[in-house]
């Protein structure tokens, strides 16, 4: 029989705040944390705007001999797993070390770092290239810092699966911790992509909007007007906890991690096929990994990219798994606030899915204003809806055809 999972900490740093409390209050409020790109020089771009942190003290997290070492990304996975380390109040020492571990994905890992020392490459020339980079860019290093800063010497890993890392990383912990490989697990998801490539990148493959001139309104889900999906940074780090572990050490209880599904399209890069039975398998493998009927969940934090194939088939795949139920359950796309954080998405989700259940708030898909007929779920429309939620899913899909569901519900012990 495999042991009870629950969550016991949240940290996270977006585009709308630098905490949880923050974010979840901007989404409560329908705002949207994208504005134009800061980041870099962006005028020659036809993509001008993003999802950047705001106001976020990297100095607060590490110190200034740390920040002329550390890629972005790095630095966000430190900041979001210390909160939520403080938040789940755990004391990592000698006694429990070994039986905690650290599992948190990014998509692209240090890309930022890797632009910077080509440019210095190619204009100064090998020697001037920093120690630092390749330790700065590979992307399991945002896990391998935060397991030596909190000393956690158990299984580390990252997984790095697009758009689906963070919830890969955390249905992975769930696993761990459910077949008695580890207690406690930091986990989550991680992303610091904006930057000149990436942009550049994304605009070749006509991925991202392009609606410079009213930013808080270009990630707009399940519209008939959508034209591409927003990125954005941050992180999203939980901690997974075996149960008797959590109770007996007095711990507070948010939630508890009930299914996750994973599998593959095997069908195209970057498009989804019609219909999506990639994810239509995954929904039907998270249910049965939880014991779960269709009829049980009672909310959908839905990927909800923006992309007209992805919103298209996400419903219909929803409809698919869920049948005539399907339109009665509230399904809203947080990316309409956030933008799309990429390998982090999955860990902010699963925050967000969290707090829905614990608040009784489900957060709304803000910019629906002119529905598209081929969309037709309830989305949430505009308004945060007060509504009792013990359980609920959140999907992410991503590049490659990968899939990824996790399914979270109200503690009952």
């Amino acid at each position: 029989m495999q042991r009870r999972v629950v969550i016991t900490g949240l940290g996270a740093v977006t585009p709308l705040g630098n905490s949880v409390k923050e974010t979840w209050d901007g989404l409560c409020s329908g705002k949207s944390g994208i504005a134009k790109i800061t980041k870099f020089d962006c005028a020659d771009f036809e993509t001008q705007i993003a999802g950047e942190l705001k106001n976020f003290d990297p100095l607060k997290y590490i110190s200034k001999k740390e920040l002329r070492r550390y890629d972005d990304f790095i630095i966000f996975a430190l900041a979001a797993s210390e909160m939520a380390v403080e938040d789940a109040q755990l004391t990592i020492d000698d006694t429990n070390c070994e039986r905690i571990g650290v599992i948190i994905g990014s998509a692209i890992g240090g890309l930022g770092t890797i632009e910077k020392e080509i440019q210095i490459l190619m204009q100064s020339g090998p020697k001037r290239v920093s120690p630092f980079t390749i330790p700065s860019a590979l992307a399991n290093l945002g896990a391998g810092h935060v397991a030596i800063r909190f000393g956690a010497k158990g299984p580390i890993s990252c997984t790095v699966t697009a758009c689906s890392s963070g919830n890969n990383a955390i249905g992975d912990s769930f696993h761990i911790i459910a077949d008695g490989y580890a207690e406690i697990m930091i986990t989550g998801g991680v992303e610091a992509a904006i930057t000149p490539l990436a942009v550049a990148g994304f605009n070749a493959m006509r991925a991202i909007s392009m609606n410079n001139d009213e930013p808080q309104k270009a990630s707009r889900p399940f519209d008939l007007n959508r034209n591409g999906f927003v990125m954005s940074e941050g992180a999203g780090i939980l901690i997974l906890e075996e149960l008797t572990h959590a109770l007996n050490r007095g711990a507070r209880i948010y939630a508890e991690v009930a299914g996750y599904g994973s599998t593959c399209d095997a069908f195209h890069m970057a498009q989804p096929p019609e219909g999506h039975e990639g994810a239509v398998r995954c929904m039907k493998a998270a249910l049965l990994d939880a014991g779960m009927m269709a009829g049980d969940i009672q909310y959908i934090n839905a990927h909800g990219t923006s992309t007209p194939l992805n919103d298209k088939y996400e419903t219909e795949a929803i409809k698919t798994v869920f049948g005539d139920y399907g339109k009665m359950i509230p399904v809203s796309s947080t990316k309409s606030m956030t933008g799309h954080m990429l390998g982090a998405a999955g860990g902010i989700e699963a925050i967000i899915s969290i707090k829905a259940i614990n608040e009784g708030i489900i957060p709304p898909t803000i910019n629906l204003d002119t529905p598209d007929p081929s969309c037709d779920l309830d989305y949430v429309p505009q308004l945060a809806r007060k509504q009792d939620v013990t359980t609920v899913m959140s999907n992410s899909f991503g590049f490659g055809g990968v899939n990824s569901v996790l399914i979270m519900k109200k503690f009952q012990g």
